[in-house]
């Protein structure tokens, strides 16, 4: 196999240009990141270490929660032990509970190691990561469901939000185990998914990030679910997908972290080198986004739109493909614009300028990005546009094209002449430019 091309300095400055949003709109946030305890038994812990460590030089502050299954069930195979588990929780006797201590002080003490190293041979060599745990967690126990006593297996019932926080603008990265402890000295074994999304909800967290060994949340055809909101989420869960144990648990999490004052809760593949930016800082991630507010929303355009659709259709413009629009004609029409907006950037875009006495409504300036075409945002906006239209009245929709009749051709635009235009655009037509007429009727 022949080794990858390098990239070239137009992709890094593409690149660096496109993240820089994310960079300046993540400083002083706080993320929740959780993993489990394979991390750090298949040593994939090193190159996460140099992530977090960029993140926190950019200023993102960082709660981490570790899990410590493996390294819990190796200590009990140890033992001859019997291992326990009831509707995916396990049931922690005494004897569980000491490999549970054991287990999470030993992974603690591993990731201040790695996170002490100061990540020799690394761009971020030098960098200094003060890394804090303690007793945050306040739990309870679970006690006895469904005849099934769980023992020292409790649950979260209160994070020390102050402290943690006090950290946190301190620069300081918060550890959280998988262990809780009571007013009363009790210490409870917990799930680590569970201690994430409480830690991210009371913290009120812009971010909660769950790596698992999966890609992300699956359809039933295991192709990548890129967005979610959390009610499709919950219906995901409540139909007959075929999510494995995992995902369920991560997805459940990351309704739940949504739900109470999460803004944003990302499911991705811990098995990728550089998940983390991957999901961060480019705009369409390598995993599961679940999310309140839609990611990609098509609206009616406002004036704090006008700056994004001038870059979008400036190299349209520049082919000829586009009249060219000023800024200042955009804001005299900019409440004829319908906007493709994705994560905050302008990602599509069209008008329809109305003539209401002759029933007839003008479709311009129709554009996608490049990263964006062949995949149907350029039909979205015009059957909202269609809609739009019927609601005024419009029984008649035209286009003015000189370089792409037959997209507009393939949805039912038929060629049409000069004269078929209202009398005020036909003063306008521009006779330099010789565009082709196409008309649709929306009846």
């Amino acid at each position: 196999m022949a080794p990858k091309a390098p990239p070239t300095d137009t992709d890094f400055v593409r690149w660096f240009r496109d993240s820089s949003p994310y960079i300046n709109a993540f400083r002083g946030k706080v993320f929740v990141i959780a993993f489990g305890g394979e991390m750090l038994t298949d040593a994939q812990f090193a190159p996460l270490v140099h992530d977090l460590a960029l993140l926190n030089s950019l200023g993102v502050k960082l709660v981490l929660v570790h899990g410590t299954r493996p390294q819990i069930e190796t200590c009990l195979t140890g033992r001859d032990a019997e291992l326990v588990y009831v509707n995916g929780l396990r049931v922690t006797d005494s004897g569980a509970l000491d490999c549970v201590k054991e287990a999470a002080g030993s992974v603690r003490v591993d990731i201040e190691a790695l996170l002490s190293m100061g990540l020799a041979n690394s761009p971020m060599a030098g960098a200094r990561i003060r890394l804090v745990s303690g007793n945050f967690v306040t739990a309870q126990p679970l006690g006895v469901r469904e005849g099934v006593d769980y023992g020292h297996t409790g649950e979260v019932r209160r994070i020390d939000r102050d402290a943690i926080a006090g950290h946190l603008d301190n620069g300081d990265l918060v550890l959280l185990s998988p262990i809780g402890y009571s007013p009363t000295g009790e210490i409870f074994n917990l799930s680590a998914e569970d201690v994430a999304t409480a830690a991210a909800s009371q913290l009120q967290a812009d971010k909660l990030i769950l790596l698992i060994d999966d890609k992300g949340i699956t359809d039933n055809r295991k192709r990548l679910l890129r967005e979610l909101t959390p009610d499709k989420a919950e219906a995901l869960l409540q139909s007959n997908n075929k999510l494995n144990t995992e995902q369920q648990q991560a997805l459940r999490s990351a309704v739940h972290a949504c739900r109470h004052d999460v803004n944003r809760a990302h499911i991705i593949n811990r098995h990728i080198d550089g998940a983390l930016l991957l999901e961060l800082f480019t705009r369409d991630g390598c995993g599961t986004l679940l999310s309140n507010d839609p990611y990609e929303d098509l609206r009616r355009a406002s004036i704090d739109d006008i700056g994004g659709i001038l870059e979008l259709i400036k190299p349209l413009e520049a082919d000829d493909i586009l009249v060219r629009r000023s800024r200042e004609r955009l804001e005299t029409e900019i409440e004829h614009f319908t906007v493709v907006e994705r994560d905050g950037t302008i990602i599509g875009c069209a008008a329809l300028y109305p003539f209401i006495d002759e029933q007839v409504g003008e479709l311009a300036c129709l554009a996608v990005h490049p990263d964006y075409r062949d995949q149907g945002r350029g039909d979205a906006l015009l059957q909202y546009l269609e809609k739009t239209g019927r609601q005024l009245g419009i029984r008649q929709m035209l286009v003015l094209t000189t370089r792409t009749a037959h997209w507009f051709r393939e949805r039912g635009f038929k060629p049409g002449e000069l004269k078929s235009l209202p009398v005020k655009r036909q003063q306008l037509y521009n006779y330099q430019r010789q565009s082709k007429v196409f008309i649709k009727d929306l009846d």
